[in-house]
Formats: structure tokens, C-alpha cells, sequence
């Protein structure tokens, strides 16, 4: 099968949407299809892979690094009729996912959508709460002309049916429990940061950015540091907050961004992993902490309701209420072998978690959209 798979970000950009897509493009292109790539063109690329297309960006306000497509209507058109897709996976609704959308719609290739990102939270985290709905019946035009909507949890699928979305299918998650595993703990990383092997490190892993609830994660740590004075606070990522919070908070350790076996070897480092954010569709660094046996704190949505057992590997905390999140954080910082066993067990639970067997179940899908689509045209034929 010919898959084209179009996103607005991509690696080496480090982001939950960008990684994904990889793995989902690895993942096809395992199984032995022919899989391109529709992107942005990124800083100072001037070539690319031979199965990868790339279009014009420019830089996401807020996030340095980060480019959107713009509209290539034209391009995709005389491309695909050269060279026709069974099926697309669009991951994006930026402006280079909506061309992209109506030219597949002009072309009558079928297209599965991606929802990896909701804007109407970030409407709120960004002071524009007013926007929500606005935000929410934007997303869901653009899902509606698609012939499915791929979620990972049968939350978001219930959340965007009942706010009509159509067609909406579950695609879980996994993670790479090789790259991500309590093997690569590093003493000497630790002792870097200024931790000794029975102190606590506190991880912040991910995007260092206003819709991750930071406030909350640096409120939890100064409650977790009253008990522990040795602990320390580590972040792994990067992000529009990153000069803000260096600057009131001296104290942290900021690591940038990590990739390979540096970011491997940062995860299975720490101690615990308290995750604030209320606006991901998923969270992929849950899995990530609980694969490096890491216990996470987390609000009981996404990938923490999915896959995260309250009391085994962490905690699983009611949406919103803070005070809940940072008492769940303390009890397990300050006690020592419950955080021991707690770190056996979330590596168990997501241990079977398979990316080979989400490949499988989106190339499902692709194809099945792809049999429809002939059978639909030979039957009007």
C-alpha cells in the first residue's frame, strides 16, 4: 500500500505530535508499505529524504524552534495525481492540514485524522477561555470531512462524540520500553545534579510551556522539598516558560532538551514524576516515566485513566483538585519503599505495550479505508 502521512511538526523538532508520528511512519513503513511524508520545511533545510515532500513554514508564535505549513493546495494536487495515496493520515489541523484535507476530499483519497492536541484547553491556559467552543467547532469541521478520527483513549473518543464529532476511532498508545527502561539510571547524572543515590529527584519532562498547569508542578515540589530538603527539582524539555522559571527558581536544574539515549538515561534517573498538565489528549510521557520506572502523579484523564493504576504505580488524582495532586506527590516522596515498589510495578504495567502493535492497528485502518474507498467507486462507476 502507497500511505501519505501530513504533519506540521516533525524530528528533530521534540514534541509528544512530532514523536508519534515517527514512530507511526517507522511503524507502516516496517510492515512494508511505501509511506511519504508531507512537512514543513524546517530552520536551514534545504534538502530532504526521497520520501519526504517538503512545503513552506514559518515559526509558531511562543515556540521557538517550531514551524507551521502553509497551505500547499496546488503542490499536493499535481503530486498525488502523479503519485496517488491509498490513504492519508493527516496528524495536524494547522493551515497545511487543511489543504491537504480538501485536496484528498477533491481527489477522493480517504483520509484518517489525527487528534493529538486540544486547542480548546489551551484556549483557557492561554487567557482565552471565551474561545473554547469556538476552538472545540473548529476542530470539529475539520474532523468531520475526514472518514475517521483517530484518538488514544476511550475517553477522548466519548468527549468527542458527544460533542458530534463523527467517525471517531481508538488508536492507543505505546512506548518503546527498550529506549525508555530503569536500566540506563546513571549515578553519576545524578551526582551532576547534586543528588546522591538515596536522595529524590523530582522530574519535569515535557514542553516547558503554559498549558502544562507549571504553576501546580513548582507548588508540589516546594510541599515535597518542606519534607525532603534534599530533594531536587530536574527538568528535561524546553519551552516559552523555560527563562521565566530559571529566573524565580535558581535552584532548579534545567537540562534543555534530550534525545536517545541521553533522554533514556535523564528518565530512568529520577525518583518521581508529577505530571500537572489538564490539557493533553494523551500525555506520552506517562508512559515514558512509568516505562523508566518512574512513579507518576497524575490527574485521572488520558494516558494516567488508561494505563495508570492509583496506588500500584503512583497516583491517579481527580481532575482538578490540586490540593489532592500535591498531597499524593508528598506521600509517595517521603516514603521510600512504597516509591521502591511503586517503581516495579508501572514498569510492569506498561511492559506489553507494543508500537509495533499501533502500526498494526493504523495500518488497519488506512487499508480499511482505503478498501471502501475503490469498492464505493467501483459501485458508481
Amino acid at each position: 500500500m502507497r500511505y501519505t502521512i501530513v504533519t506540521e511538526t516533525y524530528p528533530p523538532e521534540v514534541n509528544g505530535v512530532a514523536l508519534t508520528v515517527n514512530g507511526l511512519e517507522r511503524g507502516l513503513r516496517a510492515r512494508g508499505h511505501d509511506v511519504g511524508v508531507v512537512r514543513p520545511r524546517q530552520g536551514g533545510e534545504d534538502s530532504a529524504a526521497d520520501h519526504e515532500q517538503l512545503v513552506r513554514g514559518l515559526p509558531l508564535p511562543r515556540y521557538p524552534g517550531l514551524h507551521f505549513g502553509l497551505p500547499a493546495r496546488r503542490r499536493l494536487l499535481s503530486h498525488w495525481r502523479l503519485q496517488r495515496p491509498d490513504a492519508i493520515y493527516i496528524a495536524t489541523e494547522g493551515p497545511l492540514g487543511w489543504s491537504a484535507l480538501r485536496t484528498a476530499r477533491r481527489l477522493g483519497i480517504p483520509v484518517a485524522a489525527g487528534f493529538h492536541t486540544r486547542f480548546d484547553e489551551y484556549m483557557r491556559d492561554y487567557g482565552l477561555p471565551f474561545m473554547t467552543g469556538a476552538a472545540l467547532a473548529w476542530m470539529r469541521r475539520f474532523h468531520n470531512l475526514a472518514d475517521a478520527t483517530l484518538v488514544p483513549t476511550h475517553e477522548l473518543a466519548g468527549f468527542l462524540r458527544g460533542n458530534r464529532f463523527d467517525n471517531v476511532v481508538r488508536l492507543p498508545r505505546a512506548v518503546d520500553t527498550l529506549a525508555f527502561d530503569p536500566g540506563h539510571r546513571d549515578a553519576e547524572l545524578r551526582r551532576s545534579w547534586g543528588v546522591g543515590e538515596d536522595g529524590l529527584v523530582v522530574l519535569y519532562l515535557g514542553r516547558i510551556a503554559a498549558e502544562k498547569n507549571l504553576d501546580l508542578a513548582v507548588r508540589t515540589f516546594r510541599e515535597i522539598q518542606q519534607n525532603r530538603k534534599e530533594a531536587r527539582f530536574v527538568w528535561i524539555g524546553d519551552g516559552p516558560e523555560r527563562a521565566r522559571l530559571q529566573q524565580q527558581h535558581p535552584d532548579f536544574v534545567f537540562c534543555g532538551m534530550q534525545r536517545g539515549l541521553s533522554l533514556s538515561r535523564h528518565c530512568a534517573s529520577g525518583d518521581l514524576f508529577p505530571f500537572p498538565s489538564r490539557s493533553e489528549t494523551f500525555g506520552n510521557v506517562t508512559l515514558e516515566a512509568m516505562s523508566s520506572g518512574v512513579p507518576t502523579v497524575a490527574f485521572d484523564y488520558g494516558a494516567a485513566r488508561e494505563h495508570l493504576r492509583d496506588g500500584r504505580d503512583g497516583a491517579a488524582v481527580a481532575d482538578g483538585d490540586d490540593e489532592a495532586f500535591i498531597a499524593a506527590a508528598v506521600r509517595i516522596a517521603t516514603d521510600d519503599p512504597l516509591r521502591q515498589t511503586m517503581s516495579r510495578a508501572c514498569r510492569e504495567a506498561v511492559s506489553a505495550l507494543r508500537p509495533e502493535q499501533v502500526a498494526a492497528d493504523l495500518d488497519a485502518v488506512l487499508e480499511g479505508l482505503s478498501r471502501r474507498s475503490r469498492h464505493a467507486t467501483v459501485a458508481t462507476a
